[in-house]
């Protein structure tokens, strides 16, 4: 597979040499190809992250590091025989396998479908693109809670009621485990995202990318709520996380629901989320440990279950750096024996090309329940085509 990547990246270069190539200017993609007869459209983008850790663990009183590849993709989209139907491909270089390869169909009016494998619509920082964080990385609400990608049909549509206010639906029906899974699934996800936006929308999709680059002359606003059922889950957490060893018998439904706002305006932004996730027909709990007296003393299996909240504050200044700063708690359900996790995180960013070329660092302070704090430094290259 990583051959024929290549292969592919080098032909499109190639083919980017002998057709126009417009907008190749630094962050607008490496590649921009558009067919003569306007039959078809191409840009190709190669961007990744490097990164510095440190780790001080206050029971031990040490201090660890590395230093490493955070991300590596190459990315494209364009259109094929009309704007109507686009695509949009990832594949991440450094670990060797396909994120997004999706069609989106615009068939009729305000309505969308889309096909393939690609983000679903959950929680709002997850649609942010990991090149358009404002801190180094997402919070442990999106770790813990995320719904990711997965692979099915998406149908989207929107509408203005008045002058400015836009409504936006989202209804996804996938296969139910994450992305890359080809065996035949034991029950579908079914997703549902409502957007609202009583001030009109962002100013170039500002609301799906944190920071308030485009300064907002106005006030800008959404208010979203996310639902999705996932049938017979066979990962602790959905569409996420590690495949739980049992029999078909034993796996639960998961319900879990997002709420969210985002908000913008001249250079400050902020966003807010919440998220809960239960099972709907059994215990969390799979296998366990128990004492005489019934009571838990070890979790063998289970689902990761409960809820958690997530802010994030910050303001972008005129000589484009800007100060950030993240409050996260995480309370899973009691019966996992799961520990309850506070994390206060402090972060800077150096916009020198918009989220295309940008250093970003923090620190965070983490309190997890019967556990010495830990401190956390991070530090952040993004380069983008």
């Amino acid at each position: 597979m990583k051959k024929i990547i290549v292969l592919l990246f080098i032909s499109s270069i190639y083919s980017a040499i002998s057709q126009d190539i417009t907008n190749n200017r630094f962050g607008k993609g490496l590649i921009n190809v558009f067919a003569k007869d306007s039959s078809w459209k191409a840009k190709v983008d190669f961007r990744f992250q490097t990164r510095y850790d440190g780790f001080y663990d206050e029971s031990e009183d040490s201090f660890t590091n590395r230093a490493y590849v955070r991300r590596a993709r190459i990315k494209g989209n364009g259109y094929a025989f009309s704007p109507k139907l686009k695509y949009k491909f990832e594949y991440d270089v450094h670990n060797g396998f396909v994120l997004d390869a999706v069609i989106k169909w615009n068939f009729t009016g305000n309505w969308t479908v889309w096909f393939g494998q690609t983000k679903l619509p959950g929680n709002i920082e997850r649609v942010f693109s990991s090149q358009k964080l404002q801190l180094v990385d997402r919070s442990l609400l999106n770790s813990n809670f995320t719904l990711d990608r997965d692979a099915g049909a998406q149908l989207r549509h929107h509408f203005k009621i008045g002058n400015q206010f836009v409504v936006r639906e989202i209804f996804a029906i996938s296969q139910g485990e994450g992305l890359n899974q080809k065996s035949a699934t034991n029950g579908n996800g079914y997703t549902g995202r409502l957007e609202l936006l009583p001030f009109g929308l962002f100013t170039k999709k500002g609301d799906y990318f944190a920071s308030d680059l485009k300064r907002e002359l106005t006030p800008k606003l959404m208010f979203s709520i996310t639902y999705d059922y996932n049938q017979n889950a066979m990962r602790n957490r959905g569409q996420m996380g590690d495949f739980l060893n049992v029999e078909l018998s034993e796996l639960r439904d998961l319900e879990t629901i997002f709420l969210d706002a985002h908000f913008k305006y001249k250079g400050l932004s902020f966003f807010g989320e919440y998220a809960n996730r239960e099972t709907k027909n059994g215990s969390a709990i799979v296998e366990a440990s128990y004492d005489i007296a019934g009571d838990i003393i070890s979790v063998n299996e289970s689902y990761y279950t409960g809820s958690s909240v997530n802010l994030q504050m910050g303001y972008l200044m005129k000589n484009n750096w800007e100060i950030a700063g993240r409050f996260t708690q995480v309370k899973p359900e009691r019966i996992t024996l799961n520990n309850d996790i506070k994390q206060y995180t402090l972060g800077f960013s150096r916009y020198v090309v918009g989220h295309n070329l940008k250093v970003q660092g923090d620190i965070s302070l983490t309190e997890e329940a019967s556990k010495e704090n830990k401190l956390m430094f991070r530090l952040q290259t993004e380069f983008n085509f």
